[in-house]
């Protein structure tokens, strides 16, 4: 038996989901199609916020648990002194309201409404914050060493089927988070993608996150600094399936965040991402049934653009729905 846990998907939401079984005291076992840095989640921007993301009703826990757990991260650091990658960083979120919120807004600690005298590129409101801002390189590396320290595994393997995975891997249990793959592996026809792209740059002295987001537009404008790198984007294009950097959309990128502070403009550009983002109709899958022996097996996919926001408070749901399922 390879582990008693199978979790397919080596991205956030599978290495949180296996790190929370694990110091369960769970035996887990990752499978993975792709090497942690090639995967969507390491294309993320990752400042901690609701993002493309549905239902409502449920994100709402799920952000907040995780928002508790990246503060612990960033204010004290990692229970084994190693780099988490997590970091608390002032911005704004231009053009956002506080009455636009759910629910949860109302329990973001230090979340203010700010005017016009605070918000760069001419925008007449946002929202000021000091938030979890993540280099996902650097915190899937991380996420791997702690499943290691509790005794999970991660492997490079493709399943064939999520019945056949449970087999040849020897598990109780099956946790499937392996996002967009889900659309074959379910199979599950509402998962689309929603193509992002953005343009690393050497950063020339910024210190402070921007975002400025339509949730119905294809394009999005955002400066997240990274120590000496700043991630600029951003786009959001239904139905995107080409993970090349495209040349003119890269270009018009950097225009717009120049807008916001012109010395990007000069900044010498260092590498491009792109991502797909994992979109569902129905809004996150996190939910248990059973495999045709009996199995159980769990599914929490289809966290859109905010699977790093929401990834422990669906880690936390989903072990519980394990273990209720296992006795």
């Amino acid at each position: 038996m390879t582990g008693d846990v199978l979790v397919l998907g080596g991205g956030v939401a599978g290495l949180t989901t296996a790190v929370e079984l694990a110091e369960r005291g769970h035996r887990v076992t990752v499978w993975s199609r792709d090497a942690a840095e090639t995967t969507t989640s390491a294309v993320a921007g990752a400042l901690w916020w609701p993002y493309r993301i549905e239902p409502e009703e449920r994100i709402g826990p799920w952000a907040l648990a995780s928002l508790r757990v990246y503060g612990r991260l960033a204010g004290e650091g990692p229970p084994d002194g190693g780099d988490s990658g997590v970091r608390l960083v002032e911005g704004v979120h231009a053009g956002v309201s506080l009455d636009g919120l759910g629910p949860w807004g109302r329990a973001v600690e230090g979340l203010r409404a700010v005017g016009a005298g605070e918000v760069p590129g001419g925008f007449a409101t946002g929202l000021r914050a000091r938030l979890p801002l993540v280099d996902m390189p650097v915190h899937l590396r991380w996420l791997q060493g702690r499943l290691r320290a509790a005794g999970g595994a991660v492997e490079r393997r493709t399943a064939g089927g999520l019945a056949r995975a449970a087999a040849d891997a020897g598990a109780s249990a099956v946790v499937n988070c392996t996002g967009l793959g889900s659309r074959e592996l379910v199979p599950d026809a509402s998962l689309r993608p929603v193509r992002g792209q953005l343009v690393v740059v050497e950063n020339p002295g910024v210190t402070e996150w921007f975002t400025a987001a339509d949730p119905a537009g294809e394009e999005t404008t955002y400066l997240l600094p990274h120590g000496d790198r700043l991630l600029l984007g951003g786009t959001a294009q239904e139905g995107g399936t080409s993970t090349e950097p495209d040349g003119p959309t890269a270009a018009a990128i950097v225009r717009r965040c120049a807008r916001i502070r012109p010395e990007v403009a000069r900044a010498r550009v260092l590498g491009h991402r792109v991502g797909l983002r994992p979109c569902r109709a129905e809004g996150v899958r996190l939910e248990a049934e059973a495999l045709p022996d009996g199995r159980p097996l769990v599914h929490n996919y289809g966290h859109g653009g905010a699977g790093v926001t929401v990834a422990w408070g669906c880690a936390r749901t989903a072990a519980d729905l394990v273990e209720a399922a296992v006795g």
